[in-house]
C-alpha cells in the first residue's frame, strides 16, 4: 500500500525529473501521496451552458457553446491583442488575447464547434471575455455537469507552463492508478453511523466532483478523519501519560491556608478561585499533571501559579518558573518576591546575565534544597541546574519556548516527573486548544479583578493626529504616562511606515518640556533596563518603544496605549500590546492610529478592536482572519499542518472527530478489538512518520 504513494513524483507521465524539482521547492510535493492530498482551493462551475444572450456582468465564469466566425489583429508590437468573434444562435461575444496570439491562431479554427470558459466584463452595450479557456467541443464537455478543480501554484511555476490546469492533469492521470490502492482508513461502524462517504469515492470527488453535493460529502469526509486521527492519537498520549507517569502527590496545604488568611492581599475571582481547584485536585491525584492556564492580561495567573507553588513546597518539593525574555522574568521576580517575602520563603532569579558568583551560591542553594523558589530564563535548561527536588514546573508564554526546551525542564525532577503548570496571556479558541493541546487539561481564568476598569479603545487615523496629542497632553497633566508604539525601527524604503527615531522626534517636538523614554530591540539589554526603569519610577513620562514592550514591564500609572500604524499589527499582538495599560484603577484608554485607506482585512482587525476586550472573542475573528499556522507560530510539532480542515470554520466536524475518537477509546484504549482493525493500522502507519514529542505540555 505505501509503496505506491511513496514513489517519487518525477516517475509520474508527464512529470520527470525537471518539473519535479519545482513541484518540490514551490508546493513541497515529492512523491505520490503528496500529490494526491494536494487539495483544490476552489472550484469552477462547469456544471451549465449559458446562451450568448443570457450573459450578464454579474457572472463570475460562464461557459458557452459556439463557433469562430473571424479573428482580427489589433494594435503592433507589444501593445497588439488578437480578438476572436465567437458566437452561437442567439448572438455574438469578443474573445481577446494579449497573450500567446500566434498560439491561438495555429491551433483554433473558424466553424468548429468549441467550449470557451472564463469571466465576461462589459464595455458599453459588448461583452467581452479576456484570455478564454477554449476547447473542442467532445462527449464530455458536450454534457457539461462538472466543477472544476483549481489548484494553488506559484509564479515560477506558472512561468514554466506548470499552471492549475496542467496539476489537474497530472492527478487524472495519477488517481487512474491510484484508486487501486486507497485503501478505507475508518472502520464500517463509524462510516455508518455518521453517514460518511468511503475513502476512495471521497478522494476522487474531491479533486474532481460530479455535483456539489459530492463535493460537500467528500470535503466532510476527510476533514472528519485528518481531524480524528490527530485528536486519537491526542487523547492516547493523554492516557499513556496518566497511567504511565505517576506524580508526586501533594496533600499538605499548610502555606496555601497561611497565605489564605493573612496575607492575601486581595479577594480572589471565582475564575480564580475555581483554577486553583482544578490545580489541588490535580497534586492530589497521584498522577502528573498537565495543565494549561489561559486568562487575559491581568486576569490573575500570576497569583494563580504562586499559589500552586505554595501546595508544592507545604510538601517540601522545589518550583521553577520560566519566563521567555529576561524582562519578564525580572517582572515576575520581583512580584512573586512581594508575595513570598510575607511567608519568609526564600525565591532568586537565575538568567543569562545573572553574575558567577550569584549563580554558584544559587545552583548550591537548589542541589541542597534550601531554595525553594528559582525565577528565570533558558538558563534554566542548562545542564549545571540541578534541583534536589522539583516538584512544580510553571512555564509562562509557553508557545514561545520550543518543545525540546520545555522536554529539558521536565527531566529535571529526579523523584519523580514535576507536575507542569503552563500560562499564556495569548488567549486560544477552544477549537484550537483541543487540537494543539488536546492532552493537556485547560483551565481558563475567564473574570477581571474587581474594580478593574475595561479599557476603552479608539480607532483615530492620521488627520486626527493633533487631536491625539491634545488627549495625550490632558492625561499626562492628570499625572498619567504614555505608551506610544511603532511597527519599525529604521524607515524600510519597502514599507510607508513611520519609523520609531522619525516618530520620537516629533513627539519630542510636540511636548518639549517632557522627558521620554526610547526603547527597541537593537538596544543593549542594560540601556533598555535603564530606559525601563526611567518610565517605572515616573522620570519619564512617555514611552515611545517597538513592540518590544509587548511582554514587558507592568506600570500600573500608565493609562493610554498608542498603537501607531495599527494596520499593520495581527490581532493577537494589538491585543497583547493594549494590555499593558489598564493596570491600575484608573480609566485606560488604547488609540489605534492607521492610514486613510485599510484593507478589509485590517478594517475587520481595528472594528474587533474597537468592539471587545474579550480575549477569546478576539482570538475567534483571528483564527478566522489568519488560521491557525500563523496563530501559534512554527513550534507545535507538525500538529497544524492540516491538509483540509479549516479550524477556524470546522468547528463541529472537530468537536464530533474528538467525541468518537473518545468513544473509541474508551471503550478500546489499546484499540486491540477486530472492529479497530482499520484505525490500529492507521495509526500505526502515522506513527512510523512522527516524533513522539507530545508528552510534554
Amino acid at each position: 500500500m505505501q509503496s505506491f504513494f511513496e514513489r517519487s513524483i518525477e516517475f509520474l507521465k508527464g512529470v520527470g525529473p525537471q518539473r519535479a524539482v519545482l513541484l518540490n521547492k514551490e508546493l513541497n510535493i515529492f512523491k505520490y501521496g503528496d500529490l494526491l492530498q494536494h487539495y483544490p482551493f476552489r472550484y469552477e462551475d462547469r456544471t451549465k451552458f449559458y446562451k450568448v444572450n443570457q450573459i450578464r456582468e454579474e457572472q463570475p465564469f460562464i461557459q458557452i457553446v459556439g463557433k469562430f466566425i473571424s479573428f482580427q489583429k489589433i494594435g503592433d508590437g507589444r501593445k497588439q491583442r488578437l480578438v476572436g468573434i465567437f458566437g452561437d444562435e442567439t448572438g455574438t461575444i469578443e474573445l481577446v488575447w494579449f497573450q500567446g496570439i500566434k498560439w491561438v491562431l495555429e491551433r483554433v479554427r473558424t466553424g468548429v464547434p468549441y467550449v470557451v470558459f472564463g469571466k465576461p466584463t462589459r464595455f458599453g452595450s459588448k461583452y467581452n471575455i479576456a484570455h478564454p479557456e477554449v476547447e473542442p467541443v467532445s462527449e464530455r464537455s458536450k454534457q457539461g455537469a462538472y466543477l472544476h478543480p483549481v489548484y494553488h501554484t506559484s509564479e515560477k511555476l506558472k512561468r514554466k507552463f506548470i499552471d492549475s490546469k496542467t496539476i489537474s492533469k497530472m492527478m487524472k492521470m495519477l488517481l487512474v492508478d491510484a484508486v487501486n490502492h486507497i485503501h478505507e482508513t475508518l472502520p464500517p461502524h463509524i462510516l455508518q453511523q455518521y453517514h460518511l462517504m468511503d475513502k476512495k469515492s471521497a478522494v476522487v470527488q474531491i479533486h474532481f466532483p460530479k455535483t456539489s453535493q459530492d463535493l460537500q460529502k467528500a470535503r466532510y469526509r476527510l476533514k472528519f478523519e485528518e481531524l480524528f486521527y490527530i485528536q486519537l492519537r491526542l487523547l492516547k498520549l493523554k492516557i499513556t501519560r496518566i497511567d504511565s507517569f505517576p506524580g508526586i502527590r501533594f496533600d499538605n496545604s499548610e502555606l496555601l491556608n497561611t497565605y489564605y488568611k493573612e496575607h492575601l492581599p486581595f479577594e480572589l475571582t471565582d475564575a480564580q478561585k475555581r483554577v486553583v481547584k482544578e490545580i489541588y485536585q490535580d497534586f492530589r491525584s497521584g498522577k502528573q499533571m498537565n495543565r494549561l492556564v489561559q486568562g487575559d492580561v491581568g486576569s490573575g495567573k500570576t497569583m494563580v501559579a504562586f499559589l500552586s507553588m505554595l501546595i508544592a513546597i507545604s510538601n517540601g518539593t522545589q518550583c521553577a518558573f520560566m519566563a521567555p525574555t529576561e524582562i519578564l522574568a525580572e517582572q515576575h521576580y520581583k512580584g512573586l518576591k512581594e508575595y513570598a517575602d510575607l511567608l519568609g520563603i526564600h525565591i532568586a532569579r537565575l538568567t543569562g546575565s545573572s553574575k558567577k558568583s550569584e549563580r554558584k551560591v544559587i545552583d548550591q542553594m537548589l542541589q541542597s534544597g534550601d531554595l525553594p523558589i528559582v525565577v528565570g530564563t533558558h538558563a534554566l535548561l542548562e545542564d549545571k541546574v540541578k534541583f534536589n527536588n522539583l516538584g512544580l514546573a510553571v512555564i509562562d508564554e509557553q508557545h514561545r519556548f520550543g518543545v525540546a526546551q520545555r522536554a529539558r525542564l521536565w527531566k529535571k525532577g529526579n523523584n519523580a516527573y514535576p507536575h507542569v503548570l503552563v500560562m499564556t496571556a495569548t488567549p486560544i479558541p477552544r477549537t484550537l486548544a483541543m487540537t494543539l493541546y488536546g492532552d493537556l487539561d485547560i483551565s481558563v481564568i475567564d473574570q477581571l479583578p474587581a474594580g478593574r476598569k475595561p479599557i476603552k479603545t479608539y480607532h483615530m487615523r492620521d488627520s486626527h493626529r493633533l487631536k491625539m496629542f491634545g488627549f495625550i497632553e490632558k492625561e499626562i497633566a492628570k499625572g498619567r504616562q504614555v505608551y506610544i508604539v511603532y511597527p519599525l525601527i529604521e524607515e524600510s524604503s519597502t514599507l510607508d511606515l513611520k519609523d520609531l527615531m522619525d516618530g520620537y522626534e516629533s513627539i519630542s517636538r510636540r511636548f518639549p518640556d517632557l522627558q521620554l523614554s526610547i526603547v527597541h530591540g537593537k538596544m543593549k539589554p542594560e540601556d533598555k533596563e535603564w530606559e525601563m526603569q526611567r518610565f517605572v519610577k515616573h522620570e519619564t513620562k512617555i514611552m515611545v518603544a517597538t513592540t518590544v514592550i509587548e511582554v514587558g514591564v507592568n506600570v500600573p500609572n500608565a493609562s493610554i496605549m498608542v498603537i501607531e500604524n495599527a494596520e499593520r499589527f495581527g490581532l493577537s499582538q494589538l491585543h497583547q500590546l493594549r494590555g499593558r495599560v489598564g493596570r491600575g484603577a484608573e480609566q485606560s484608554f488604547c488609540i489605534l492610529m492607521t492610514g486613510n485607506k485599510l484593507t478589509t482585512e485590517a478594517k475587520t482587525r481595528i472594528q474587533t478592536m474597537v468592539d471587545t476586550t474579550d480575549g477569546f472573542k478576539i482570538a475567534e475573528v483571528d483564527l478566522k482572519l489568519r488560521g491557525p499556522g500563523d496563530l501559534m507560530g512554527t513550534q507545535q510539532s507538525g500538529l497544524m499542518d492540516l491538509m483540509i480542515s479549516d479550524l477556524g470554520k470546522d468547528t463541529e466536524i472537530l468537536k464530533l472527530a474528538r467525541s468518537v475518537a473518545s468513544n473509541v477509546l474508551n471503550a478500546d484504549p489499546e484499540l486491540k478489538s477486530p472492529e479497530n482493525n482499520l484505525i490500529r493500522r492507521q495509526v500505526d502507519a502515522q506513527r512510523k512518520g512522527t516524533v513522539n514529542w507530545s508528552r510534554i505540555s
